[in-house]
């Protein structure tokens, strides 16, 4: 036998030995393949009743719905510190002021552009509406307004009802609330302000 054709049988062994199907061939299904072995012939298995994906397990009620029951909490559920506050004011400017305007009196930028205008905050039925009312708003939109639940987080929109407090409290704050050393102020923040120049369109 030549050395030629032992080279090319021992190629050719090789090659069949190389070819083994293990891989291409294992027991898997394919999406959506039908299965003998469910009664219901799926082989994609439907979630066991109750299953919870890791961190989403919201059991409180209040924090995640703004509600307790049925009702509308009236107070918040987080502890109101200054960084929650300039977290809500950080996250109201990008969200709600294009609608909403700076100071909540629903004269955003797009509402100048032609958009509907939203209710002003300062409104006595939003002042007492509990704190609640307004993450339901931000969690699920109202009329003309979307809801902002996948932008928006929990935490953030807690931040941005308690900060949508501080701009009606802003408004409405008693003379006796404010330091007697700085009531001087107030006399010159009620004067006329230049308005700013239209931006071009």
């Amino acid at each position: 036998m030549s050395r030629s054709l032992v080279l090319a049988l021992l190629a050719a062994s090789l090659s069949a030995l190389a070819c083994r199907q293990d891989m291409h061939d294992q027991p898997k299904y394919r999406p959506y393949r039908e299965s003998e072995l469910f009664a219901d012939h799926r082989s994609a298995r439907p979630l066991v009743q109750g299953t919870i994906a890791r961190g989403m397990l919201r059991e409180d009620e209040a924090f995640f719905t703004g509600r307790s029951g049925r009702e509308f909490v009236a107070e918040l559920p987080v502890k109101v510190t200054p960084q929650l506050l300039t977290r809500g004011q950080e996250r109201y400017v990008i969200f709600c002021s294009p609608c909403h305007g700076r100071t909540g009196r629903g004269d955003g930028m797009v509402v100048r552009r032609g958009f509907k205008a939203p209710p002003s905050y300062h409104i006595d039925r939003l002042r007492a509406a509990p704190v609640g009312y307004l993450y339901d708003v931000i969690s699920n939109g109202f009329g003309a307004m979307p809801d902002y639940a996948t932008q928006v987080p929990p935490e953030d929109r807690w931040a941005i009802a308690a900060y949508v407090r501080t701009l009606q409290y802003s408004q409405y704050a008693p003379v006796a609330d404010v330091p007697a050393d700085r009531r001087g102020e107030l006399d010159r923040s009620t004067q006329p302000v230049a308005p700013a120049p239209e931006e071009p369109r």
